[in-house]
């Protein structure tokens, strides 16, 4: 459903730079989120337990391999919920 431009009976139309605002924040909400913010929340929580122990000197080793793992574990998790619905 394409929106309108132009405003509703009684307003003002929004500034070009907040429908910009609007229009930026959307799209990088439906490019990182999209139809799995389980997906997101969890590349997030990843990343961020990465940073956490690469801060506190854990192995490299460790570092390296947990990522992967990780990922491919939130896959498998997403590929089963998506399967019951």
């Amino acid at each position: 459903m394409p929106e309108s431009d132009a405003p509703l009976p009684g307003r003002r139309a929004p500034r070009p730079a907040l429908r910009f605002l609007a229009a930026f924040g959307r799209f990088w909400w439906d490019f990182l989120v999209g139809d799995t913010p389980e997906l997101f929340v969890g590349v997030c929580l990843v990343v961020g337990l990465v940073a956490f122990l690469a801060v506190h000197h854990v192995s490299r080793t460790v570092l390296e391999v947990l990522p992967p793992v990780c990922v491919v574990g939130l896959l498998g998790y997403s590929v089963r919920r998506a399967a019951h619905r």
